[in-house]
């Protein structure tokens, strides 16, 4: 890699959504937002605040660092488990870790919803999502608000509304629906959305991704939560790659 190339890919690691290019020009977007303790935290003005701590210290005598950290499965960018809205999913081990990869991975639309509206079945429609698309990104107002750069929690964030989620049901093939803020659905609606899209448990949820910079388009996706048995949900790593 030339020193161009170098500065390039400084650049890109330094911006908000991060783009690497490769020796073969292919581009790779990170996705995830960066877990700090001003990213903002459901229903909370104070944000995710302190959540990682050393408990050993080269400094203070030890032979390394190691640290211990303390995050809600809903962190940031991450995904839902049947088990988060659904007591009987919860008590039947539909956690994270039952989560399909071939889902998590593989084709996937980047989308633009129109500007001050929540996802509707109209909305849905609107979008004109041909059958056979099986992951599909919705970049919203939230991205152009900059609500995740924002430690303060917005109850008026774009989300789907119920009839949108059924729509999306009857009416494609999605498999694996994420969007930009942290809550897949409007804030009025959350419960109903909810149990809408994961009823089936065949359909994954990605919530909080940084689509900043993200033109809408084809791309492939990769994400990938922890196996954390029991948990609802998990901070994931979600990259596209192009």
């Amino acid at each position: 890699m030339n020193n161009n190339n170098t500065l390039l890919l400084l650049f890109c690691i330094l911006s908000s959504s991060a783009v690497v290019y490769s020796d073969g020009n292919a581009k790779i977007f990170d996705i995830t937002h960066k877990i700090t303790s001003q990213l903002p935290t459901f229903n909370s003005q104070k944000g995710l605040g302190h959540f990682i701590w050393l408990v050993s210290s080269i400094k203070n005598g030890s032979m390394a660092n190691e640290s211990e950290f303390k995050l809600g499965t809903h962190t940031g960018t991450h995904v839902d488990a049947p088990s988060h809205f659904f007591q009987k999913y919860y008590e039947e081990g539909f956690d994270v870790s039952t989560l399909s990869l071939q889902t998590l991975t593989g084709p996937v639309l980047v989308v633009d919803v129109p500007r001050n509206k929540n996802i509707t079945a109209e909305v849905m429609k609107s979008l004109n999502i041909h059958r056979g698309v099986h992951r599909v990104l919705f970049k919203t107002l939230n991205t152009d608000r900059r609500l995740m750069h924002r430690r303060e929690f917005a109850s008026d964030f774009t989300g789907f509304k119920k009839d949108g989620a059924q729509w999306l049901v009857d009416n494609t093939d999605i498999k694996l629906v994420g969007i930009d803020y942290l809550s897949i659905s409007a804030y009025v609606d959350a419960a109903p959305t909810h149990h809408i899209l994961l009823k089936s448990r065949e359909i994954v949820i990605v919530e909080g991704l940084n689509l900043d910079g993200i033109k809408p388009g084809k791309y492939t996706v990769h994400c990938l939560p922890l196996r954390m048995v029991g948990a609802d949900g998990c901070p994931t790593r979600c990259i596209l790659t192009a």
